[in-house]
């Protein structure tokens, strides 16, 4: 196990490697004025357009500028983004954490209950309860998650006024103007940790509809994969053995099934964790959140390379990490996984 870890951790910078290369490679389609539009902050600059190209060496070969490039992420420099108006290292270090939030608040909850209502169903097979779960899945399976959010956003904050519509908060930002202390990053930790649960409460509240949309469109597929292979595993020799020797069905659906059955649910779960880190873009843009899903959104429009190219190394590197994370949790709960 040691061994297949340090190899996998050997290929986190050789896949980060290649697909800077290929998205490098790929901002090389745009014409040197494109490219240099980030750097224009002013109109002032945009009268130097030509001098700033020169400046950046905006056309020099594909090598010099991937080297120079490359020798600045060395130095912790991703650029500026023109959609943040700061530094890109800034950018990620201000909106990830509350990406995060808002991914710890959802994401335990979607895995939770999907194990429970993909189990729920897998037990009780073509009766009443089962059907209903089923049309639910599908709902929430077809259903957009843009359509979602707006209808949230219709009935919950414009016709019943019970929920904020967007943002992060109602409350006076006290953090902004250095009343209150900063530690993680995270507006409800950091508001409990300085004593201001009026200012966590209305963080969680801001955050409850982007959590239900997700949490609805996010599990829908997952209780699908935990039916399906919750019915496999009911069907096996062993688990017939296992009722054959008397235990209690407790016993029975619980350590020897549906521990079996979890298995595909921890690769849905890894890439559920990892689009979630990566930032919900669609979500984070309907509510507007100040995620790094919302950031990537308003770069992509605006054409911000250093941006687009901050948010896909991030995201890159979390696909490597979780799926490392994946593997070596399979070998925990399937003592059948060997690694070599």
């Amino acid at each position: 196990m040691l061994n297949f870890t340090l190899r996998r951790l050997i290929q986190i910078p050789i896949v980060m490697l290649i697909l800077s290369i290929i998205v490098i490679g790929l901002t090389q389609l745009l014409t040197p004025e494109q490219r240099a539009a980030p750097y224009i902050r002013s109109e002032q600059q945009a009268a130097r357009l030509e001098q700033i190209i020169d400046e950046r060496g905006l056309r020099d070969p594909f090598p010099v500028q991937y080297g120079r490039w490359f020798s600045n992420v060395i130095k912790g420099d991703l650029g500026y983004s023109k959609a943040s108006n700061k530094e890109v290292v800034a950018t990620i270090q201000e909106r990830l954490p509350n990406t995060i939030e808002l991914a710890l608040l959802t994401a335990i909850p979607i895995l939770m209950i999907s194990i429970w209502l993909g189990t729920l169903s897998a037990l009780h097979k073509d009766k009443l309860i089962d059907q209903i779960l089923r049309v639910v899945v599908v709902l929430g399976y077809s259903l957009p998650t843009f359509v979602l959010g707006i209808v949230l956003l219709a009935v919950f904050y414009a016709y019943l006024g019970w929920l904020p519509g967007a943002g992060q908060l109602d409350i006076m930002n006290q953090f902004a103007v250095g009343d209150l202390k900063r530690y993680t990053g995270m507006m409800t930790v950091d508001a409990l940790l300085n004593g201001r649960g009026d200012i966590a409460l209305d963080a969680l509240r801001h955050m409850v509809l982007p959590a239900i949309t997700l949490l609805i469109v996010l599990s829908a597929n997952l209780v699908k994969v935990m039916r399906n292979s919750m019915l496999d595993v009911l069907t096996s020799d062993y688990v017939r053995t296992a009722r054959a020797k008397g235990l209690p069905p407790k016993v029975v659906n619980g350590k020897h099934a549906r521990r079996n059955a979890l298995l595909p649910i921890i690769t849905l779960g890894g890439f559920l964790v990892i689009g979630l880190l990566g930032g919900s873009i669609i979500t984070e843009t309907i509510f507007a959140y100040p995620g790094i899903g919302q950031w990537f959104v308003q770069a992509a429009l605006q054409l911000d390379i250093a941006g687009v190219m901050g948010f896909t190394l991030l995201s890159a590197l979390l696909v490597v990490v979780m799926s490392t994370a994946v593997d070596l949790l399979y070998g925990v709960l399937d003592p059948r996984v060997r690694f070599y």
